[in-house]
C-alpha cells in the first residue's frame, strides 16, 4: 500500500529541474523589511476635488495592507515554483534495440543435394542439414531484421529484410535443391545482398553466405562483388560447407570423381576484403558451431533500460501566478476605481447644476 502511494505521488510530481530558484521565495519579505519607504511630500497630481479623494485613498491603502499580501505572496510563490520547473513522470518507455540488418545467402546448386551429412543419427543431404542449423540460428536473432537470398545459376531474394523471422524460416524450409539453377553464382548473390542492404543503417549490415562449391555462373565476379560490399560497409561471413568427399565408397574406399570442390581461398579473400571471416564446416555440428561464433561476433543489442520521461508542468503554476496577480489588482484597485468614477460623475453633475 505504501509503495503504491509512493508510486502515485512520484507519478504526479517528479521534482524540480532548477530547484535552486526556490531560494528566491523570501526576496519580497527581505525587501519589505530592509528597504526604507519612499518619502512623498505632496501628491503628484493636483485636482480641485483632491481633498475628497484623500479619504478614499487612505481607505484604499488600509484595504491594500489587509488584502494585498495574501494574493501577492501567492502569485510570487507560484512564479518561483514555475521558474524552478516542476516535472511529472510520464508513461514507461523502452528504447528500441539497435540490432543488425542480417542477410542470409544460401547455395541451392546441385551439389547441395549430396547426402554426406548426419543429422539426428541419419544421413541427410547438405541442404537439409543447413536448414536445421540456420533455423536454430534464426531463433537467437530476436530483434534483427533478417532477409533471405538463395542462389544457384542465378540469385533471388526470397524474403526482404524483416523482423518476422517465422516467415524467413518458412521460406528457408520450402527451398529445394536446384530452385535457382544447378550452378553457383557467388558474385551475383553478393551483389544482390549489397543492393538489399545498402539502404540500411551503416555499421549494421551483415551478409552470411553459405556455399559448397566454386563460382561457375553469374554476371559479376565474386571479388568485384566483395569490393562493392566493402564500399557499402557490408561485412561478409563466408561458410564453406560440405564433407570431405567420402560419402560414396565401395568397401570403405572412396569412389573416384567424388572429390569436393570448394574454393576456400576465394571465400577467404571475400571475407577478408569486407572485414568479415571465413569458416569451413564439414558436418552439421561444425556448421552449428560456426553460426554460434557469428552470433557472438554480431551480437543482438538488447533493448535499453526502461525509462519514464519527465514532463514539464511549469505552465500550471505560471497560470496560477497570473490569475492570483490579476485578482490582487482587481481587489486592490477595482472598488476604488468604481467609487472614484461615481464620485467624479457626481461632482460633474453638481458643477453643471
Amino acid at each position: 500500500m505504501i509503495e503504491s502511494a509512493a508510486d502515485w505521488i512520484a507519478t504526479l510530481f517528479a521534482g524540480f529541474a532548477w530547484p535552486w530558484l526556490l531560494f528566491a521565495l523570501p526576496l519580497p519579505w527581505l525587501a519589505r523589511w530592509s528597504l526604507p519607504p519612499v518619502p512623498q511630500d505632496q501628491p503628484a497630481l493636483r485636482v480641485p476635488w483632491g481633498r475628497r479623494l484623500d479619504g478614499i485613498a487612505r481607505q484604499g491603502d488600509a484595504r491594500a495592507v489587509r488584502r494585498m499580501p495574501v494574493l501577492a505572496w501567492l502569485a510570487w510563490t507560484l512564479l518561483c515554483v514555475a521558474a524552478a520547473r516542476p516535472q511529472q513522470l510520464g508513461e514507461v518507455v523502452q528504447p528500441p534495440a539497435s540490432a543488425r540488418d542480417l542477410m542470409l545467402a544460401i547455395d541451392l546448386s546441385g551439389s547441395m543435394g549430396e547426402e554426406d551429412m548426419r543429422l539426428g543419427g541419419r544421413v541427410v543431404d547438405r541442404l537439409t542439414a543447413a536448414k536445421a542449423v540456420i533455423a536454430d540460428f534464426l531463433d537467437r536473432r530476436a530483434g534483427d531484421r533478417v532477409g533471405l537470398i538463395v542462389f544457384g545459376q542465378r540469385a533471388y531474394a526470397l524474403s526482404p529484410l524483416t523482423l518476422d523471422r517465422d516467415s524467413v524460416r518458412e521460406q528457408l524450409l520450402d527451398s529445394v535443391v536446384g530452385l535457382a539453377g544447378r550452378e553457383t553464382a557467388l558474385g551475383d548473390a553478393i551483389a544482390l545482398a549489397v543492393k538489399r542492404l545498402r539502404g540500411q543503417e551503416a555499421g549494421q549490415r551483415v551478409l552470411v553466405l553459405l556455399t559448397d562449391g566454386v563460382n561457375t555462373a553469374g554476371q559479376i565476379d565474386p571479388m568485384k562483388a566483395a569490393e562493392l560490399a566493402r564500399d557499402h560497409d557490408v561485412r561478409i561471413y563466408t561458410i564453406a560447407f560440405g564433407g570431405d568427399g567420402d560419402a560414396m565408397s565401395l568397401f570403405g574406399v572412396p569412389l573416384p570423381g567424388n572429390e569436393v570442390e570448394i574454393d576456400e581461398a576465394a571465400l577467404q579473400r571475400i571475407a577478408a576484403a569486407t572485414g568479415g571471416r571465413a569458416f569451413r564446416a564439414r558436418d552439421a555440428d561444425e556448421l552449428s558451431g560456426i553460426y554460434a561464433q557469428i552470433d557472438r561476433l554480431e551480437p543482438v543489442a538488447r533493448p535499453g533500460q526502461q525509462l519514464r520521461p519527465k514532463i514539464e508542468r511549469y505552465p500550471w503554476p505560471l497560470a496560477g501566478a497570473l490569475l492570483a496577480g490579476l485578482l490582487a489588482m482587481l481587489r486592490l484597485q477595482g472598488p476604488e476605481w468604481l467609487r472614484a468614477g461615481r464620485h467624479a460623475r457626481r461632482v460633474d453633475a453638481e458643477a453643471g447644476a
